[in-house]
């Protein structure tokens, strides 16, 4: 049977709930449709999260994210929706979403909209470039 558009987002445990690490995607076909000229707009989308318990499984994304071709939305409002859906259904430590909307009349737009979890903070980056590639010569 073929796969049809949702809008419901599945989870599944996250396997390493003791770790911060990021999950990062790139959707690169998403469409919706512009609500003054119903014309077609074409985004790619970047979402980056830390998960906490959940983590949205990619099918249920695939077709949350097919349910918006045909629907009427500007691209801050369809991006917030976005994000507010997906902190709804994982529960995030932090999830970031920019939305890449190509060309139209000659402007691109990208919206990004972030959540943070009250209290929560990133640990400290680790900057390894400046580790040295081999040992010194003793």
């Amino acid at each position: 049977m073929p796969s049809k558009p949702s809008q419901s987002l599945a989870t599944f445990p996250n396997p390493s709930p003791q770790r911060d690490y990021r999950i990062h995607m790139e959707i690169p076909e998403f469409t919706c449709l512009c609500p003054r000229t119903g014309q077609p707009d074409f985004a790619t989308l970047y979402l980056d999260y830390v998960p906490d318990r959940r983590c949205v499984e990619l099918k249920s994304l695939k077709l949350y994210i097919w349910a918006f071709r045909d629907e009427g939305a500007f691209h801050e409002a369809v991006t917030s929706r976005i994000l507010d859906d997906l902190v709804k259904a994982t529960r995030p430590r932090f999830m970031r979403l920019a939305a890449r909307f190509y060309v139209r009349g000659g402007i691109f737009t990208t919206v990004t909209a972030e959540f943070r979890r009250k209290g929560w903070r990133p640990a400290p980056a680790v900057d390894l470039g400046s580790l040295p590639l081999r040992s010194p010569a003793t």
